[in-house]
């Protein structure tokens, strides 16, 4: 975390015009560590956003919930494959639907 603090000042200190934003990427196969993870990462360096992978298999990216929840940072975008036009922005309705679907209840 000490490597991660020393790029986010270096960064810091070279951002005259533009904006900075400091993104998790978190594998959404991940479980409950994730959380600790973000904790970790979040506290290392004030993380703006969550970017989800890998949510094209079996993951369901419960630990999103988790991160967003206790922590309170937004999930920004998901990424459902390989390609540059799998990634898209985070939808939480579409979300909530993958992990509770009306016939599931």
């Amino acid at each position: 975390m000490q490597e991660i603090r020393k790029v986010r000042g270096i960064v810091k200190n070279n951002a005259s015009g533009f904006i900075e934003r400091t993104l998790l990427v978190i594998d959404g196969t991940t479980g409950q560590n994730g959380l600790l993870q973000a904790k970790s990462f979040s506290d290392a360096v004030n993380c703006d956003g969550v970017f989800l992978t890998k949510l094209d298999g079996t993951a369901r990216g419960g630990v999103a919930i988790a991160i967003a929840g206790e922590l309170d940072i937004p999930i920004w975008f998901i990424g459902t494959g390989e390609d540059a036009s799998d990634l898209s922005e985070f939808d939480c309705n579409a979300f909530a639907e993958t992990i509770l679907p009306d016939n599931s209840y």
